[in-house]
């Protein structure tokens, strides 16, 4: 059960949520005795599809207008659907699991909204969407957020669950809110034929919009369709229109509950009907940003909410300067951008020949779609699938001269762990961009952190070459790629999702600028010490390295190392620091899998004993952006305060 924690009132004491969300009807409506909804019902119904779809609008674009982000498309087109299950849980207490388990977890807004409905939370909660320390994170998590039932996980997790829920509860209907991104997902054709093998009572509604973050799949991704997949499955089918009128969406759907075993009904609507500028596109799947949102409302007449919208200001790191530190950049759009630049570098007439680039519908966010834009010739703009994307371009760069690239972001590695090794197996060249490293500006919170990088090094001392990389600002990005763009062997990037500062040498310019050459396995000294040394790569190492130029001012000699290559000593660069008092591993990955969790291993095989110790990623994330490295330890004062007690 979720931790009932004390409501929580937003802005200020006198805050009053602009919609009435009193207004909200609870209806009971039993679907095996109701052939269908009398015209009160309708009203009824339709009424509380308004008050739902307003409330989300809102408070949904609070999370655009402070820059926490989010996503309302999701949420708003599902709330018809969501109402009916709320009126049959009502109705028919015994025979559902009266939970609304939904395998697309940034829908999250439907579980915040029901929280407030349920009286689990003050309504005035909401706008604090997404932020830091609001327990309102941008994937539903159990355990912090007052009415949730369940995590979500990351995308096309939960049905696999579901029919575990179903097992445990015969003779109930589960339902599980689906949609045909998470379709796309290997785990639910598993969940597909087990559901249908045991004829588990899972009632899937699929929301099949056509949209997902780069696009239209009917455009992209030709030949792929929810309804013939599940169908093929073993699954019955029920299409419908939901925005046709709440008696069709009523009949679907008491048809799955009225049907023995597993059912799929196919919602065929456009994302976000209704929204001027973004119904049908794949905008609605974001936080609909307030120049939207303020117009829908002022129309709705929900002026109030409308008026707030326009008063919010975005977010920023407090944090009053990093020392050291010079121009902000992009790492991930750095990767894409010189990915790009070694690709043109092909001759034409070979290009295609020599480089597949497979993308997995994160494209925009990993910054390939900069090579498809440029050279389509080589680009497949693939669906959300992964560990088959990997495993293509894994199986183009088994071929001798040719080599497969793949992104997607950090926290999918997991879920690649055996593709990578079938790779390395098969001594396969490929370069994969893991966007959205670390924790730092993730609000969708711990089902996205990017952690565990580490398991991407697997394999054995006499396997395929693997490197991993994690440059520390978007100069060393460039020139990392750069040199590793034509190396054999599997070679990760990661870079973080947040923007980072260059680092600045003591003359004060870039140090991984001009003049500066990277070489794979070799450690930068940024900063030399006496006292000891701080290790550190990423987005950690502007922050450490502000720390470093603060605890010198105050006496304290300490130096900086950035190890951009995560996977491989440097003997030099390790003998510096261990000779030294103290050795720190400061990092924006697990405490548990990640750098720190080895470092000290590599200083004892050496005979090297200074004093040690890791800051890392210990704990669930607390939602927000910035908020996440303070969170977790990893900001200046934290790594001060750490290094103080070292010497």
């Amino acid at each position: 059960m979720a931790s009932e924690r004390p409501a929580k009132r937003a802005r200020q004491d006198d805050f009053v949520f602009p919609i009435d969300l009193s207004l909200f009807k609870k209806l009971s409506i039993d679907p095996y005795s109701t052939d269908a909804l009398s015209p009160q019902q309708v009203a009824d119904l339709q009424a509380n599809i308004d008050l739902c779809r307003d409330a989300i609008v809102f408070f949904t674009s609070c999370g655009a207008g402070t820059g926490y982000g989010g996503h309302t498309g999701g949420a708003y087109d599902t709330v018809p659907e969501v109402l009916l299950m709320d009126a049959f849980f009502r109705a028919c207490p015994d025979k559902f699991v009266p939970t609304f388990f939904d395998e697309a977890g940034h829908r999250v807004a439907t579980q915040y909204l029901f929280s407030v409905l349920e009286g689990h939370m003050a309504a005035e909660r909401l706008v604090q969407y997404r932020q830091g320390h609001s327990e309102l994170p941008g994937h539903p998590e159990l355990g912090m957020t007052p009415g949730i039932k369940f995590s979500s996980g990351r995308l096309g997790h939960m049905w696999p669950a579901v029919n575990g829920v179903a097992a445990a509860n015969p003779g109930k209907v589960c339902f599980c809110l689906g949609s045909d991104g998470s379709q796309m997902e290997g785990n639910d054709a598993e969940a597909a034929r087990l559901a249908v093998s045991e004829n588990l009572n899972v009632k899937l509604i699929v929301d099949d919009n056509d949209v997902t973050i780069t696009g239209h799949p009917s455009q992209y991704f030709k030949g792929y369709s929810v309804e013939k997949t599940l169908a093929g499955h073993g699954l019955k089918t029920v299409p419908c229109d939901p925005e046709s009128g709440i008696e069709a969406l009523y009949a679907a759907v008491r048809e799955a509950v009225l049907s023995e075993g597993p059912v799929a009904v196919i919602m065929k609507r456009k994302m976000c009907p209704g929204i001027e500028g973004v119904e049908g596109s794949n905008h609605g799947h974001d936080a609909v940003a307030t120049a939207k949102a303020i117009p829908h409302l002022e129309k709705r007449g929900r002026t109030e909410a409308a008026e707030y919208l326009k008063g919010l200001k975005k977010t920023s790191d407090p944090y009053p300067e990093y020392k050291a530190s010079g121009k902000v950049g992009s790492n991930r759009q750095t990767a894409g951008q010189t990915i790009t630049e070694c690709i043109g570098s092909i001759p034409a007439d070979e290009r295609k020949g020599k480089v597949l680039v497979i993308d997995s519908d994160l494209g925009g966010s990993t910054a390939m779609t900069k090579v498809q834009d440029a050279y389509p010739e080589v680009y497949i703009q693939s669906g959300i699938m992964e560990r088959g994307n990997l495993s293509a371009a894994g199986g183009f760069g088994s071929e001798e001269g040719k080599q497969g690239i793949t992104s997607t972001f950090a926290a999918f590695l997991e879920m690649c762990i055996s593709e990578i090794t079938m790779a390395r197996l098969n001594k396969a060249d490929i370069l994969c961009h893991f966007s959205h490293s670390g924790v730092d500006d993730m609000a969708d919170n711990t089902c996205h952190f990017g952690i565990n990088n580490m398991f991407a090094d697997n394999g054995l001392e006499d396997g395929y070459e693997t490197m991993l990389y994690f440059p520390a600002d978007f100069y060393q990005v460039a020139e990392c790629v750069k040199t590793i763009f034509s190396m054999s062997g599997l070679r990760f990037l990661f870079t973080s999702r947040s923007k980072s500062p260059a680092l600045l040498g003591e003359d004060g310019n870039p140090f991984f600028g001009p003049g500066y050459k990277f070489v794979p396995g070799k450690d930068d000294i940024v900063r030399k010490g006496t006292a000891g040394y701080i290790i550190t790569f990423g987005d950690a190492a502007y922050r450490a390295l502000d720390a470093v130029e603060r605890l010198k001012a105050e006496g304290i000699d300490v130096g900086l190392i950035v190890k951009c290559t995560l996977n491989v000593v440097d003997e030099e660069a390790i003998a510096e620091a261990g000779k030294t008092g103290f050795v720190l591993v400061v990092e924006p990955l697990s405490k548990k899998t990640g750098l720190g969790s080895r470092f000290g291993t590599y200083l004892l095989e050496r005979g090297l004993c200074p004093k040690y110790d890791r800051i890392g990623v210990y704990r669930e994330g607390c939602g927000g952006l910035w908020e996440q490295a303070y969170h977790q330890g990893y900001d200046p004062k934290s790594i001060m305060d750490k290094v103080k007690t070292m010497i």
